[in-house]
């Protein structure tokens, strides 16, 4: 048990410093990306110079981030890592839990971004045309119409990515973190006995549990009944 407390140590950890990272980081993306698109006015050097590599950067980044395996990510950010050489000669080289937070932080973000994004574009557009009226900002509009409104929508969806990330922190067992998964295969080995992975389960399941009724309720206080709407 010590060593299974150990590890569901380390996997609370990255959990939380991910999300902490990527959620932030995935609403800055969604932005500049919704910033950065076509309009009618923009003139020639603001459309080709600025928006455009900008743009196509972001997706580029959303493309390879979505579009490859996160177990894949984690093996280029620690065993690529090492392959790079310093101006010493020595090899640079990441720690597990150093490389496990940078590949699912941008792996996440990603995610998040596009979460973020479908939000934003639910928003109707009649709340820009209003806050245009009233001589709001671009950047006006965005903090105080279009976030709060979107915030609203992204609760299901983000709770569903946050779960998964739960389960997905396993998949750092694969660099030698020694994170609850690693530590319940190691107490298996050592002990010949399934009762560690039942163990593990268990806290898997406890840690989904509290994050399903957590994002339960900010979902209901968040919520506007129709009947308040009207």
């Amino acid at each position: 048990m010590p060593q299974l407390l150990a590890g569901l140590k380390i996997t609370l950890k990255l959990f939380v410093v991910t999300l902490v990272l990527s959620l932030p980081l995935g609403l800055v993306i969604s932005l500049i990306n919704e910033a950065v698109s076509e309009k009618p006015t923009d003139n020639f050097a603001v459309k080709w110079f600025i928006k455009f590599p900008i743009r196509n950067i972001v997706r580029l980044y959303l493309l390879v981030f979505r579009g490859t395996p996160l177990m894949l990510q984690l093996f280029f950010f620690y065993f690529g890592a090492a392959m790079i050489t310093l101006s010493n000669g020595e090899r640079f080289a990441l720690a597990p839990f150093a490389a496990s937070v940078i590949a699912f932080t941008l792996n996440y973000a990603a995610y998040f971004a596009e979460i973020f994004r479908g939000g934003i574009i639910g928003v109707n557009s009649g709340q820009y045309e209003a806050a245009k009226a009233l001589g709001l900002t671009g950047i006006q509009t965005m903090r105080h119409v279009v976030v709060p409104q979107m915030i609203r929508t992204v609760i299901p969806p983000i709770a569903n990515e946050t779960i998964v990330l739960v389960k997905d922190t396993a998949l750092a067992s694969s660099i030698a973190l020694i994170d609850l998964l690693k530590a319940s295969q190691r107490a298996v080995n050592r002990d010949m006995k399934i009762s560690p992975l039942l163990v593990a389960a268990f806290f898997y399941l406890m840690i989904t549990l509290v994050l399903t009724f957590a994002f339960n309720y900010v979902e209901k206080r968040l919520s506007i009944s129709d009947k308040g709407v009207r």
